[in-house]
């Protein structure tokens, strides 16, 4: 199919969606959400993406630009106006943008535009501080497209600006990929992308998982390949290591607390997680995220490899291959037995309804269970026939469970059933909606 037809049935769903129900479509919430609840959900994500201005040069906030790649609604540019002196939107659909041009009306500085779908084609050069997209890139059915707005991107961000942007990671999941359950891209091709068109890789969180969240900068076209030509100096010094939960100085060795934050000084400005190297007990740790300087410290998350014993391990630091700070060392402590377990179940696509079920399919979230795949569950003693399994989270590990309501299900209470093998989950009780 053609670029340009592709962005037409992108913008024929999303004006569907928008007319049917716009705000569950864009915020996954709940049908019928009222404008104080749907703006008010966007309030603590608005504000995740606002610490990321603190990598920005410094200067006068009323001075920056920042614009969004899928806007919706504006729920997001309502709560970041007040960090800017501009702020703008694009969407494919043309009715997205008409409504959120009514929801915004009040913030003369905010301003929203309909675009292709696969460029920032109104926009000049080196004209933003700031971009982000949360939730958009995972419902494009095109990778060529996905990469085409990343470049876009480079292009619009002033020098130094910085891109937070969000993208499925789950492994396979670009067969049958549509309007809604769009393309993966992993956290491999992302760090080649980077490189490969000097963008300065700051986070790579949640790889592998279906909320994979990126942040780069953009630096000089030749930037990368001139990083081959430094000779990086030893001068920098691991000052203290933490738990990257907590301030605790202890780590274990595999699970959700397997990852160590290393509080570096004189890091150099130009490292990156594809210039830098981190070895426990000689094993690769994969860089997660690089902070912005902090009373003259960088902080550097690692995740523990796979394979690293208890005790009292050395943690090497690399630059473009060279040693970066002299070793340092982190107490690995063994983990604690594994706890499968279920948090309650709720209506899949209904975030906010808690067991009451009106979507006519249930989401359960599995924690520390290794094999998914072969937990089977009940409703109401009846089999759930199908089902669909997505890691979130890989350390732990988390997954979450979605299957529809088994033919004939009436409305009321009912119960669901998880097994795993011997091992039965306590009974979560449901709600069946008319």
């Amino acid at each position: 199919m053609a670029d340009r037809e592709l962005c037409q049935r992108m913008r024929e769903d999303w004006n569907r969606r928008a007319r049917e129900d716009a705000k569950y479509y864009v915020a996954f919430g709940r049908r019928g959400q009222d404008d104080e609840e749907f703006f008010a959900s966007g309030r603590e994500l608005a504000q995740t993406l606002a610490r990321e201005f603190r990598r920005l040069p410094p200067g006068n906030p009323r001075a920056r630009r920042v614009l969004e790649i899928g806007c919706g609604l504006g729920r997001l540019m309502m709560h970041l106006a007040v960090h800017c002196g501009e702020i703008h939107g694009v969407d494919v659909s043309d009715e997205m943008v008409r409504l959120a041009r009514e929801k915004l009306a009040g913030i003369p500085h905010a301003h929203v535009h309909v675009n292709s779908g696969a460029d920032l084609a109104p926009f000049a050069d080196d004209s933003f501080d700031f971009l982000y997209s949360y939730a958009v890139f995972q419902h494009i059915p095109s990778r060529q497209t996905v990469f085409c707005y990343l470049k876009e991107a480079w292009r619009v961000l002033k020098p130094g600006g910085v891109f937070r942007f969000q993208l499925n990671g789950l492994p396979g999941m670009t067969e049958g990929a549509d309007t809604w359950y769009g393309v993966s891209i992993s956290a491999e091709e992302i760090a080649w992308f980077a490189r490969e068109n000097d963008f300065q890789l700051l986070a790579l969180e949640g790889a592998g998982t279906q909320y994979q969240w990126v942040t780069v900068r953009k630096r000089a076209p030749g930037w990368f390949a001139s990083l081959e030509r430094t000779e990086p100096r030893a001068s920098s010094r691991i000052l203290r290591i933490t738990n990257a939960y907590s301030s605790e100085p202890v780590a274990a060795a595999r699970g959700r607390f397997a990852a160590a934050s290393l509080w570096l000084e004189n890091a150099p400005e130009d490292c990156d997680l594809n210039s830098l190297l981190a070895l426990v007990a000689g094993k690769q740790a994969r860089a997660a995220y690089l902070g912005p300087p902090h009373h003259g410290l960088v902080q550097l998350n690692i995740e523990l490899p796979a394979g690293v014993p208890s005790g009292l391990q050395p943690i090497e630091l690399f630059w473009l291959g060279r040693p970066l700070a002299p070793p340092a060392f982190l107490r690995v402590i063994p983990p604690p037995p594994p706890g499968p377990r279920h948090r309650s179940g709720s209506a899949a696509g209904d975030l906010l309804a808690g067991p009451g079920i009106g979507s006519g399919a249930v989401r359960v979230v599995l924690e520390e269970v290794a094999n998914p795949e072969c937990v089977e569950a009940w409703l109401g003693g009846q089999p759930v026939p199908s089902r669909q399994i997505a890691c979130v989270e890989s350390r732990t590990p988390t997954h979450v469970l979605t299957f529809p309501l088994p033919p004939g299900t009436r409305p009321g209470e009912h119960v669901l059933e998880i097994r795993l093998g011997r091992r039965r989950f306590p009974p979560i009780r449901l709600e069946v909606m008319a």
